[in-house]
């Protein structure tokens, strides 16, 4: 905790554990909460049968043009279009942890389409071919299932950064904070366990920016570490409200998102969303401090931390309660569009692995989310 002797492997050393033990938290701990939705799909698919383990599995980024392939993926998205001759057909995109790639299927009927989950885990076989710039997988056949746990790491897109090193750094700059009510309050978050153990392993979206397992823990870092290196520009900002409004604000995700089953939302996701719960959990975690007898936080303060989480999208439109009003929320509102936006344009454009691309073409399809077609190329590399 925050200005005690360095943690043992108990308690607060459960934020610190190894990434390697994402299975064993994302199949369990979970699953723990009453209120996490079951995911939607035809009952009819709740009986497939399963090969106990992956045999074998091509990453999407091994992916050739015009491979066959056939083997279990993640499906992200699933919706049925129709062609311009009126017939159903499917898109999505399919995922495993080196990236993803659009599918279609242009024989499927409307009953296979219902067996199928929106976002889940799904035995394809198909072929892969070049579209517009991009590879594209012709799915030929598609049905659910159900995987082993010790292939989820191997299905879901995670961080390639370590967890554990990202998890210490991120402690070493909560611990610069100096209001004692703000360390307090603080460390009632880190010694959530349950709560910690999930800020460790979500995603920061579905889809938009860091939709990868530790996606939630490198986005809040990042954005500390910004914050840490920007304020001594802005020295009439308050450093603590900052630095704890930016580690406070996306923490909610971990009860808006649920990722067993591929990322999608849970039902607290989707009727309240992360932002409200934010400042639901925020006041739990003040009148907890209260009643242990801690530090309490001004209420002046309290309220301003409330209203970076409440209005950190910015503007109503893209979800947010309030529109910035201190020049804390602004700051923290600017900073969080700046990383979200510059990591999406880095996926799209410049992937490490994944986003596999004809090197003939400079420019990616549209990212809606941006607005724009991104130009590849680094001009000086």
């Amino acid at each position: 905790m925050i200005g005690e002797d360095p943690p043992s492997r108990s308690g607060l050393g459960a934020f610190i554990i190894p990434f390697v033990h994402f299975v064993s938290f994302v199949v369990n701990v979970r699953r723990t909460r009453a209120d996490d939705p079951t995911p939607t799909m035809n009952p009819t698919t709740r009986n497939t049968r399963l090969p106990a383990r992956m045999s074998t599995h091509t990453f999407i980024a091994d992916f050739e043009n015009s491979q066959y392939l056939d083997g279990i993926y993640c499906i992200y998205n699933a919706q049925l279009g129709q062609t311009k001759a009126g017939k159903p057909y499917l898109k999505a995109l399919i995922r495993d942890k080196s990236g993803q790639i659009a599918a279609r299927m242009w024989n499927i009927t409307e009953q296979q389409f219902k067996c199928l989950p929106t976002n889940g885990f799904v035995w394809l076989e198909g072929q892969t071919q070049p579209y517009q710039g991009e590879r594209q997988l012709i799915v030929m056949d598609i049905r659910p299932v159900e995987v082993a746990a010790e292939d989820l790491p191997n299905l879901l897109p995670a961080t390639t950064k370590d967890v554990e090193k990202m998890t210490d750094d991120l402690l070493a700059l909560l611990e610069t904070l100096q209001h004692p009510a703000i360390r307090a309050l603080i460390n009632e978050y880190l010694t959530d366990e349950q709560l910690m153990d999930s800020f460790r392993c979500s995603p920061a979206a579905v889809s938009m920016h860091h939709a990868y397992l530790g996606g939630l823990l490198e986005h809040t870092l990042q954005l500390c570490t910004l914050a840490d290196r920007m304020l001594p520009l802005y020295p009439k900002l308050n450093r603590d409200l900052v630095i704890a409004g930016l580690f406070l604000h996306d923490l909610a995700k971990c009860m808006e998102l649920s990722y067993e089953y591929g990322f999608t939302y849970t039902t607290e996701g989707q009727l309240v969303g992360h932002i409200v719960l934010g400042s639901l959990m925020l006041q739990r975690k003040a009148d907890a401090v209260k009643a242990r007898g801690g530090p309490e936080l001004p209420p002046a303060a309290l309220l301003v931390l409330h209203h970076i989480i409440l209005s950190h999208h910015g503007i109503p439109e893209y979800g947010a309660a309030k529109v910035p009003s201190t020049p804390e929320a602004i700051f923290v509102s600017r900073l969080d569009e700046l990383d979200a936006k510059t990591q999406m344009g880095i996926d799209n454009a410049r992937p490490e692995v994944g986003m596999v691309t004809d090197a003939d073409s400079d420019f990616t399809d549209k990212v809606w989310a941006l607005d724009t077609r991104l130009y590849r190329p680094d001009p000086l590399a």
